[in-house]
């Protein structure tokens, strides 16, 4: 039998779609908005992505509502279906919140990145230290 998490993460990703690093740096490059979930700790000592929008998973949906003065200034107010890919450490818990944000907030085009951070830097894609080894 397997566990529940796993099931609801198998669900979630039923119904987003799942970049690949080089696919979610394309469509960066064609006005998606990338938000890295990763904790502060993380961001600063494995790297950040350049272009990406650091917005902590305990707040999310307060800064992707559309409908809220706290959303982040990239999102474009009642724009529905634009684009936002989330990334996180591994692509589970992104995986989780996209499906949340379509579901809870109504937002028809968010995904993530499969693999998350790991496959981002795994495949050569740009990231910023801002702490050295």
């Amino acid at each position: 039998m397997s566990d529940v998490i796993s099931g609801l993460v198998e669900r979630a990703r039923e119904h987003i779609t799942r970049h690949s690093p080089a696919e979610a740096a394309e469509a960066m490059r064609n006005g998606a908005v990338l938000v890295d979930l990763r904790p502060t700790e993380y961001r600063w000592r494995f790297g950040e992505i350049p272009g990406a929008i650091a917005v902590s998973r305990h707040v999310l949906e307060w800064r992707m509502d559309l409908t809220s003065p706290h959303r982040i200034k990239e999102l474009r107010a009642g724009d529905y279906d634009q684009e936002i890919i989330l990334i996180c450490n591994e692509g589970y818990t992104s995986s989780l919140a996209a499906y949340q944000l379509r579901t809870q907030l109504g937002l028809r085009n968010v995904n993530d990145v499969a693999g998350g951070f790991a496959a981002w830097r795994d495949t050569g894609h740009p990231i910023v230290r801002r702490l050295v080894d």
